[in-house]
Parts: C-alpha cells; sequence; structure tokens
C-alpha cells in the first residue's frame, strides 16, 4: 500500500491567525532581513500606517506619530478612531473593516481588510487602543492571539488610533529597521497628503508642494527647465528632464508607492511621447523623448486592483470599474493640461525640444557602435565564460518570487568558482570580472558598448533598452575585504551610478557581506562579521577554539559559502539619501581632486591589527573565557 495515502485526516482548516503565519507571503510580500526597501517589516509599518492616511483622506486628523525604539514600533492618528464595539474585530477577525463601504473609503489605499491582522498575526506583541469622544477601549494580543480586553473607559485624549507592536522575531530571523527606507516611506507619504504631518521619534515630514516638491528633494543636479506641474480631480504629474541616463518614474496610487509601476506608469509614458509629439509636429522617437526624463504621477482609483497583497504594481485597467480606460483618462488630462502649458511657456518648450534633438543624435551615433558590440558578442565566447547564467529571472517570475532573483559580480577565477558551486542554479547567478574595471566618472555611454567588461556586464542585466527588461532583481557586488576588492567594489559602483543610476534608485544594487573569521571547536561553528562578533565567539565557546581570517573569497570553500549565499545571506543595500547628489559623490571620490581625497583618507585611517597580534589578542580571551 502507498504510503502517501489521502484522506480526511489530510484535511486541515487553519484560523486566519495560522494561515498568516503559515503563509505571510500571500499578505506581506517577502520576509527579508530589512536589508530591501519591500521587505516585510516594512510593510507591517506601512500597513499600519496606510489606515491613518486613509482617515487623513477622508478629512480626519492631520497628524501622525510614528515612534520606534528597539524594535517597538507605535503609530498614533488623530481620525475618527476605530467604533470602540469593534476594536477587536477589525484587528483579529478576517472580512471586518470599514473599507468595504465604498461610501466611506471610496479610494482607499487597502481595500481587503487584511492589512492590521497580518501585522497582528506577525507580532509576538500588538496593542491596540481606539478614541473616540472621551472614551477608549484597548486590547493587547500575542501572535494574533487575544491576551486582554479592556473594559470601556473615559479619557481626556482626543479621537484617533493607537497600535503598538514588535515584530515576531521567529518570522523575521535577524531583522533591523533601516531608517532611509523608513524616512522614504514617510516623504512619500507626505507627498502624496499636502497638509498631512508624519512626525517620527520627534522629527517633522510635510510637503507644501507635493510632487513637486518630491522631485525637487530626489533629483540629482538641477533639472534643465523648471519642473512642470499639473494637477486636476484624481491626478497629479510633475515631470522635468536631468542630465542623467535612463528614466526615472515615481508612480503612486491611492497614496500607494507602486515600486513596480502599472498600468497607470505605462500610460503615462506612453502619452507623455504622443501630445509631445503632437505639440512639435514632429514624430520624435519616444526614447529621444523621455531619455533622462524625472516624473511623478499619482492617480486616485475606485476599487483599484494590485497585483500582490503588497500593492507595488497597479493592474487596474480603468479609473473605476465601468468607467474610462486608464490610458485615454492620463492622455486626455496631458493633453489638454500639457499642451496648455508647452503653449503658454515657449521657453520651457523650447528647452524641452533642444533636449529631446541631443538625445537623438546621441542615439544615432551610439547605433552604429551598439551593432559592432553586438557582433563582438555573438562571436565571442568570452559573454559564456564570464556569465554562468541562472535558469530562471525577474521577468519569468510572479510578485511573490522576484526578489529571489541574483546576480552575483565578482572578481576572479577562484571567488567565482566558489559562488558558482554552492549557488542556487534556479535563481542564482555568477558574472567573474577580469581585473578592475575602467573608471568611467565622466565618460560618455559610448565607453559602455567600447568596454568589453562594461558591455558583458549591460548584456548579462539587459538593460540597454528598458529597465523594465531587468534580469535580476539583486545586483550584489561580491569582492574580497581587502583594498583591492574595496576598489573594485567602488570602481562598479560608479559604472552603475554614472550609467543607470536607476538601478541605485530602486534599491537594486547590494553589496555581499561575508564573514571576516570562522570560530569554530568540535561541536560548534561561528561565522564572525566583526571584530564584536568574533570575541562574542570565544567567550562562547570557551578554551581552545580554532580561529579563522578569511582574507579573501576565494578562500572561502563551496561547502561554507553555501550558508553566505543562501538563506543566511547578508546585503548591504547601496543607499542613496535624500541629499545626496550622484555628481558631486561621484567627483568628490573618482574626480581628479587627489589632494583632498588623500586628506580625506588620512582623517579617516583604519588601520587592521596584524594577524599574529589577532591571534596573541585571541588566545588571551580564550584565557578569560575560560
Amino acid at each position: 500500500m502507498s504510503e502517501n495515502q489521502y484522506t480526511e485526516d489530510n484535511i486541515r482548516s487553519l484560523d486566519w491567525k495560522e494561515h498568516i503565519r503559515l503563509r505571510p507571503g500571500m499578505y506581506i510580500g517577502k520576509l527579508g532581513d530589512g536589508s530591501a526597501a519591500d521587505d516585510g517589516i516594512y510593510i507591517l509599518v506601512k500597513e499600519v500606517i496606510d489606515n491613518c492616511i486613509d482617515e487623513f483622506v477622508m478629512g480626519n486628523g492631520k497628524r501622525v506619530d510614528v515612534k520606534m525604539k528597539d524594535g517597538k514600533v507605535s503609530v498614533r492618528d488623530y481620525g475618527r478612531g476605530i467604533p470602540l464595539g469593534k476594536v477587536v474585530e477589525v484587528v483579529s477577525k478576517m472580512n471586518t473593516g470599514g473599507k468595504y463601504d465604498s461610501k466611506a473609503f471610496k479610494k482607499s489605499v487597502g481595500l481587503n481588510g487584511v492589512g492590521t491582522k497580518a501585522v497582528n498575526a506577525l507580532s509576538e506583541y500588538f496593542m491596540v487602543y481606539s478614541v473616540r469622544e472621551g472614551e477608549k477601549k484597548q486590547a493587547t494580543f500575542c501572535r494574533g492571539e487575544l491576551v486582554e480586553e479592556f473594559p470601556i473607559e473615559k479619557t481626556t485624549e482626543a479621537n484617533g488610533t493607537y497600535v503598538e507592536f514588535i515584530a515576531d522575531d521567529t518570522i523575521f530571523k535577524k531583522f533591523s529597521f533601516r531608517t532611509p527606507y523608513l524616512v522614504k516611506m514617510f516623504w512619500n507619504y507626505c507627498y502624496l497628503n499636502r497638509g498631512l504631518a508624519i512626525y517620527y521619534n520627534g522629527e517633522k515630514y510635510q510637503s507644501k508642494d507635493g510632487l513637486k516638491d518630491l522631485l525637487e528633494d530626489n533629483m540629482d543636479g538641477d533639472p534643465l527647465y523648471p519642473i512642470i506641474h499639473l494637477e486636476d480631480e484624481d491626478i497629479e504629474v510633475a515631470f522635468t528632464h536631468g542630465k542623467t541616463y535612463g528614466e526615472d518614474y515615481y508612480s503612486f496610487v491611492n497614496g500607494q508607492h507602486t515600486t513596480q509601476g502599472g498600468t497607470h506608469q505605462s500610460a503615462f509614458r506612453e502619452s507623455i511621447a504622443k501630445v509631445i509629439r503632437d505639440f512639435y509636429k514632429k514624430d520624435y522617437d519616444a526614447s529621444d523623448i523621455r531619455q533622462s526624463i524625472v516624473a511623478a504621477i499619482a492617480v486616485k482609483v475606485i476599487e483599484p486592483v494590485f497585483e500582490s497583497q503588497t500593492k507595488t504594481k497597479l493592474g487596474s485597467q480603468e479609473i473605476e470599474p465601468g468607467g474610462k480606460s486608464m490610458r485615454a483618462f492620463i492622455n486626455d488630462f496631458l493633453k489638454e493640461k500639457l499642451d496648455n502649458y508647452l503653449h503658454r511657456h515657449p521657453d520651457v518648450a523650447d528647452t524641452l525640444e533642444k533636449k529631446i534633438k541631443q538625445s537623438e543624435r546621441e542615439r544615432k551615433e551610439l547605433s552604429g557602435i551598439r551593432k559592432l558590440a553586438r557582433e563582438r558578442q555573438k562571436k565571442s565566447s568570452l559573454h559564456n565564460k564570464k556569465l554562468r547564467d541562472c535558469r530562471t529571472h525577474l521577468t519569468d517570475l510572479k510578485d511573490d518570487k522576484r526578489e529571489m532573483t541574483t546576480l552575483f559580480i565578482t572578481e576572479g577565477d577562484s571567488a567565482s568558482g566558489s559562488i558558482t558551486k554552492s549557488r542556487d542554479v534556479n535563481t542564482q547567478a555568477v558574472f567573474s570580472l577580469r581585473g578592475k574595471p575602467l573608471n568611467c566618472y565622466g565618460l560618455t555611454k559610448k565607453v559602455v558598448y567600447e568596454n568589453e567588461e562594461f558591455n558583458l556586464i549591460q548584456a548579462a542585466l539587459d538593460i540597454e533598452e528598458d529597465m523594465d527588461n531587468l534580469r535580476y532583481n539583486n545586483i550584489v557586488i561580491a569582492t574580497d575585504a581587502d583594498v583591492d576588492g574595496m576598489h573594485i567594489r567602488l570602481l562598479l559602483l560608479t559604472f552603475f551610478l554614472q550609467f543607470f543610476p536607476d538601478l541605485v534608485k530602486r534599491n537594486h544594487v547590494y553589496v555581499l557581506q561575508t564573514p571576516l573569521f570562522r570560530v569554530r571547536n568540535k561541536k560548534k561553528t561561528i561565522y564572525c562579521y566583526s571584530e564584536e562578533e568574533r570575541r562574542a565567539a570565544i567567550a562562547e565557546l570557551g578554551k581552545n577554539p580554532e580561529i579563522t581570517r578569511f582574507k579573501g573569497l576565494g578562500e572561502i570553500s563551496p561547502d561554507e559559502f553555501k550558508h553566505f549565499i543562501g538563506d543566511d545571506i547578508r546585503l548591504e543595500p547601496v543607499l542613496l539619501t535624500k541629499d545626496a547628489s550622484i555628481e558631486t559623490i561621484l567627483s568628490y571620490y573618482m574626480g581628479k581632486n587627489t589632494p583632498e581625497r588623500q586628506e580625506f583618507i588620512i582623517d579617516n585611517l583604519r588601520v587592521e591589527k596584524d594577524p599574529d597580534d589577532i591571534a596573541e589578542n585571541d588566545m588571551e580571551e580564550v584565557e578569560k573565557a575560560s
């Protein structure tokens, strides 16, 4: 008889919290450790704040207080407050919420009543209270289970809802919140909701001019012409052209940052090219019109359809069920507003057309070089030697699997060999560099095609024509933790920032963290990523542990490397802060100001101890520990 029997005993019915905890990806996307902006812990914060924003949109409460300390997150709004008799149900009973009533929340961020339930189920501690007209109702939970429900009591607090939670570390392992991701989230809420004030640990975030502020705060360098800011009911658009390569978009639906775009962003890209062609009465290539564009678009949609619970890509084809198509809605808006603007501002129209013609000249100049580069790729076997590809790519996968696709860019055959033997062949690819890349700061895109190394990286990523063709979600720089490795890392970052800044801005570029030390005895092995971890491992293992200092990736065996690029992978994101200018960064670190950099290096020099000195100190620490 078969051992794999299928009987009534195999059928299970999970309650709401069990299902969320068993399948968290269905509700919050990937878990992660906080190194990526769309990791689950940020989705928990967002789900709570989304409810506050919905209250603001409905005209209730202009302030949201967010506090975070030692992993505990608290969010307080000053809206109407959850109806007191439903406080427990709203955060613990599926298919319960106020957003099913389209009159109350006509253009809400969340529609399915899942958000705070997911936060509750995935938190080791969750507390909620609501204040309405001098009365307060409070309840606490543990992993979705009601711990205590308090009776309604009198209070002098202002109306609103308070939520406090600590993410469950049995689900979110070794996570940490990164302030730049949180700050970006808060600013986006403020850009989309003028008049709203968010206070994060006491610091205030507020926007006066919406999407215009967003572009001014996030543009790299000065715009070629004043930002064009257009508004109408249910739509707001701001755009200009900059001096960097590529297209840079910020798109939103009902206040939700759709990081993967969707129908509204696609419609905007098509429509802006069409309207500009019609205005100049010339058949400019769409890529020339959009080259170096920096744009933001926000739409409000009734009952939006997203492609996942995390709401990062809009799927709605219509602005409202049975209404005008998204494409027609955005095209009609731009046809009227943008055409009028360009007629009223001939100086802007003139600058814009000059930019389009410049892009056209550059594209034609590169066309011959591109053709030769493709021919070289076909004839050369070097591409296949340098890229050990994986079986599936970013464009092949659905939303909940996209984060798994990774390209490791590493140096030398030994390091790439270790990673290649250790990797998941389904989703992890390896690109092997030959020596140090060229310092490309200040060079034109011509060098991308003429330089074999850069051309092959571009081809591996498939980003020549359109960033949406990107084959890997994570581009991981994996170099040795020595001077040469750091230099290679810097040269690669220069390449991405110079020619493909969107890869960094969209949080695709990371640095692989590998252990500096291995501390082990006969019973246990501990990998340490810092001096502090090394000392703690020595204290834990006690007398006479074996201590190894890893100097290069090639020294780590494939069997060990599996730990560092598998479930326990540590990735450090490459982040650009709100006030960081790419041009300023590159000119300082990669320009010709050698004396200034030399002075900086001397002032910030850190000397690593000699391995013999480390070994001697280790023995002293072992003796202390024992």
